[in-house]
């Protein structure tokens, strides 16, 4: 009798354990299936977009990108409703190599990664340079981090997860014109140019590191809040928080 409770109970725990293993391959595959990745490679030009995935219009300024042959990138992160974006040492050790996707800009995904128990999701692009208006070609990529609260995914609908990806990566509207494009020496077949949008969009603001309080105020405006510390102040803003160090951005949440 005992023997076969031992029995039943080892039964459970490995039906438990491929149901969990499947409710991850689940939301990877989904997630794949609504974000399908970029493939690039190297060519004659140096590198480029040979297969299209998705194309996406960022949503929020602060995604660092570094040049596509960079070993290391510098994660913005998303979580409780909150944009961080890519800043402090990291961002400071790429900056003569490095900028900053401006709102609107289009992209491409490269990895989309789901890791159950960090509670993340992880997703790579790459710029859709032809999309942008960028001539030569460097593409460029950046990394975002979303991450969730403990517990969430496992019970998370994708849907869900979609919503919270589209507060960063919004899929365009222009993924048929945009997804054929390449990247590289530009021998490959143009995309044509994105259709204007009916109103014209706000210039996005963009916070570097270095720049003074005045160029940060001409930029964002006055703060909400100013927390002096002497030679450090912090100026917070509604959804931004920007530290300064003898007078220049030292880091930004």
């Amino acid at each position: 009798m005992l023997q076969t409770v031992r029995g039943l109970t080892g039964v459970l725990a490995l039906c438990f354990s491929v149901a969990s293993a499947w409710g991850q391959v689940s939301l990877q595959e989904q997630l794949a299936s609504q974000y399908k990745v970029a493939k690039v490679g190297a060519d004659s030009g140096g590198f480029a977009v040979i297969d299209a995935g998705t194309l996406l219009s960022v949503q929020k300024g602060g995604l660092l990108g570094v040049p596509w042959k960079n070993m290391g990138m510098c994660p913005s992160k998303y979580q409780d409703d909150t944009f961080h974006a890519s800043a402090g040492f990291c961002a400071a050790m790429v900056k003569e190599i490095s900028r900053y996707f401006q709102v609107g800009d289009k992209v491409y995904p490269t990895k989309v990664d789901v890791n159950l128990g960090k509670e993340k999701v992880s997703f790579t692009v790459v710029s859709c340079d032809a999309c942008n208006g960028v001539n030569p070609p460097n593409p460029m990529k950046s990394e975002v981090v979303f991450q969730f609260a403990k517990g969430y995914l496992e019970k998370a609908g994708v849907g869900d997860v979609e919503d919270v990806i589209g507060k960063v990566f919004m899929i365009s509207d222009d993924s048929q014109q945009g997804g054929q494009a390449q990247q590289g020496n530009g021998q490959g077949s143009q995309a044509q140019p994105p259709q204007q949008p009916a109103e014209q969009q706000p210039e996005p603001q963009t916070i570097q590191l270095g720049m003074t309080t005045d160029q940060v105020q001409a930029a964002m405006g006055k703060p909400e809040k100013i927390v002096n510390l002497g030679a450090k102040q912090i100026y917070v803003y509604k959804d931004l928080k920007v530290t300064f160090q003898n007078g220049k951005v030292a880091d930004v949440q």
